[in-house]
C-alpha cells in the first residue's frame, strides 16, 4: 500500500510512561502494520536501561538520545511524552515528528494550567518511600480509572510491569521529580517539527482542558480525543487509536 510505504520511511520510537517499561507497547506493536521500523525503549532506570547516577533531565535525555535512531518519529505517552519533547528541542536530529499521547509540557497545575495538584505528586513521592511496589500498583490502576474496560486495562498494564524487574527507587523519584518540576511550555511552541496529541476526555492525570491551550502554544496542532478513553488510549481503545495514529503518521 502506498501509505503504508509512506509511514514506514522513518523510524517509529514509542516512549512509555512512569513506573512501567517497553513491555507495555506489546500489544500495540503487534497490532500495527507490517513495514514499520518500531522502537521501544526502556526510559532510563526503568526496565532493563540502567539507571543513571543523576536523575536529572539533561542526563536522563542524553542516555535517551543514544537509543534513538536520527529522524524518528518519536510518540511518547504521559511521562515519556514529556521527555519526547525535551528530545524534539535538544535533539533536533534524532526527532522529525513528535507524537505525545495522554501528555503535557507541564503536568502539574498552575494558575494558568490545567494540571495534576502538586499535593498528589506530593502523596506519591511519600508513598514511595514505605511500599514501592504497591504504590507502582495503585498508580497502574490511575491510568485505567474511567474507562470501559478499566479492569482488563490494569491487568495488561500490570502484566507489562511485572514481567521486568520493578524499576529503581532512584527511576521513580527522579521520574516524579521531572513530573513536577519540569515546565516545557516554551520549549514546545517553539518546536520546528511538527506534532500531534491525542488525549482522553476520561483522564485524571492529563485533563483534556489543556487541548484549547495546547493549540494556543502552537495554532497548527492536531488535537483528538477520545471520548470514552482514560489515561492509556492505546490500550483501552486500540483500534481507534491506532486509527489516528496510522492518520498522523501518513500525513
Amino acid at each position: 500500500m502506498s501509505e503504508q510505504l509512506k509511514i514506514s520511511q522513518n523510524p517509529l520510537v514509542f516512549l512509555h510512561g512512569w513506573g512501567l517499561n517497553h513491555q507495555v507497547w506489546s500489544q500495540l506493536v503487534s497490532a500495527l502494520p507490517d513495514g514499520l521500523s518500531i522502537y521501544t525503549p526502556d526510559l532510563p532506570g526503568f526496565g532493563v536501561s540502567p539507571c543513571p547516577v543523576c536523575y536529572d533531565l539533561d542526563t536522563v535525555l542524553s542516555q535517551l538520545a543514544e537509543q534513538i535512531p536520527a529522524q524518528s518519529t518519536v510518540v511518547g505517552w504521559s511521562l515519556g511524552g514529556l521527555l519526547a519533547i525535551a528530545l524534539a528541542s535538544r535533539y533536533p536530529d534524532k526527532v522529525n515528528k513528535l507524537g505525545l499521547i495522554a501528555s503535557s509540557p507541564c503536568f502539574i497545575s498552575k494558575d494558568d494550567w490545567p494540571g495534576m495538584a502538586s499535593h498528589v505528586m506530593q502523596q506519591f513521592a511519600g508513598q514511595l518511600q514505605q511500599d514501592l511496589a504497591l504504590t507502582v500498583e495503585r498508580f497502574l490502576a490511575i491510568q485505567a480509572m474511567g474507562s470501559s474496560t478499566a479492569r482488563q486495562d490494569i491487568k495488561l498494564l500490570k502484566h507489562a510491569v511485572l514481567s521486568l524487574p520493578l524499576p529503581s527507587a532512584l527511576a521513580l523519584q527522579g521520574g516524579l521529580e521531572l513530573l513536577a518540576t519540569v515546565d516545557l511550555r516554551q520549549e514546545f511552541a517553539a518546536l520546528p517539527q511538527p506534532v500531534f496529541s491525542i488525549l482522553g476526555r476520561l483522564d485524571s492525570l492529563v485533563p483534556v482542558a489543556i487541548a484549547p491551550l495546547l493549540q494556543k502554544l502552537r495554532p497548527e496542532l492536531q488535537v483528538e480525543i477520545l471520548q470514552k478513553s482514560s489515561h492509556a488510549p492505546f490500550i483501552s481503545h486500540q483500534q481507534e487509536f491506532i486509527s489516528l495514529l496510522l492518520s498522523h503518521l501518513s500525513a
